[in-house]
């Protein structure tokens, strides 16, 4: 089913526009002492009865259009300033779910900090302990420099 679908849409393809056009096919071939190996030559493949594994048509690009050119969709002032408006309202929103953020792992930390346990007589444990609030707090306060420095670039 499927080899016939490919073969349908193989055969539109090369009917289609003459454009520079290749297929490139693998084959996939028991040579003499067992082994399996596979190859693009149909020559070999001919000569020791291979399957095909895979077809492709490779087509060339299109050549682009020149600079300009009518039908070629272009972005109203009034889209771009309405797609502008919704980005920075994205980055506001995520920016007040960072500050947010941050808030609750200062207080997290806070709070840890406040709590000794019996066996943190050395303080390298509790240090230990502290670390992730501490990478916590250190990454949103990336994450929000990051959402200002996006919005102080939104409008340049």
């Amino acid at each position: 089913m499927i080899r016939a679908l490919l073969a349908l849409l193989l055969t539109a393809v090369l009917a289609g526009p003459a454009r520079a056009q290749a297929v490139t096919e693998i084959w996939k071939c028991k040579a003499r002492d067992g082994r399996w190996t596979y190859t693009n030559d149909r020559n070999e493949a001919e000569k020791l009865k291979c399957e095909v594994v895979t077809r492709q048509v490779n087509v060339a690009p299109a050549s682009k259009a020149p600079a300009g050119s009518a039908g070629f969709p272009k972005e109203t002032a009034a889209e771009r300033s309405s797609a502008r408006e919704r980005q920075r309202e994205i980055l506001e929103k995520e920016l007040t779910t960072e500050q947010a953020a941050l808030a609750k792992a200062q207080q997290d930390l806070a709070a840890q900090e406040s709590v000794r346990s019996g066996g943190e007589r050395n303080y390298a444990r509790v240090e230990e302990r502290l670390q992730p609030f501490k990478d916590s707090i250190e990454t949103h306060q990336k994450n929000i420099e990051a959402l200002k420095r996006e919005l102080s670039n939104l409008y340049r």
